[in-house]
């Protein structure tokens, strides 16, 4: 499939995750570093499409296959989000798009953990792909 002009893609914005959701994944977060990973494992087990949640713990992980099997799902469970928004595995989802931001959060943390297992491959197509959903992408919208 030829490359669209950038005029001819759309874009796609994400529909704002629960706010029960979010309220919890605050309150999960704000829990003493012992138990926060297990916290925010809760709120994910009882909403388990929130992406936000996913890339959490993705972050909070203990080691880097564990980082990278939550951030794989959170990246899966975004894809299946994108295509019931209307995205058909083509066009922007920008990071200006707050309700984007889970799932473009999970593929940079997937990103980051392919590096820490040495899957190279994966992180180029990565950095290709982010770049390909916000063409204004910039590393520093993910504060670690």
């Amino acid at each position: 499939m030829p490359d669209l002009p950038m005029a001819d893609r759309h874009e796609t914005i994400l529909p704002p995750a629960p706010d029960a959701a979010r309220e919890a994944l605050a309150s999960a977060l704000a829990a003493d570093a012992d138990t926060r990973l297990l916290a925010v494992s809760a709120v994910v087990a009882d909403h388990p499409t929130f992406m936000e949640g996913w890339a959490q713990l993705a972050a909070l992980g203990r080691e880097p296959i564990e980082r990278y099997a939550y951030a794989r799902v959170g990246y899966h469970r975004g894809l299946d989000a994108l295509r019931g928004a209307g995205w058909g595995g083509r066009g922007f989802v920008r990071w200006s798009q707050a309700t984007n931001r889970g799932f473009l959060s999970c593929l940079v943390r997937l990103r980051g953990a392919a590096a820490e297992i040495g899957e190279q491959a994966e992180v180029e197509r990565i950095d290709g792909f982010l770049y390909e959903l916000d063409p204004d992408w910039d590393d520093a919208n993910l504060v670690a």
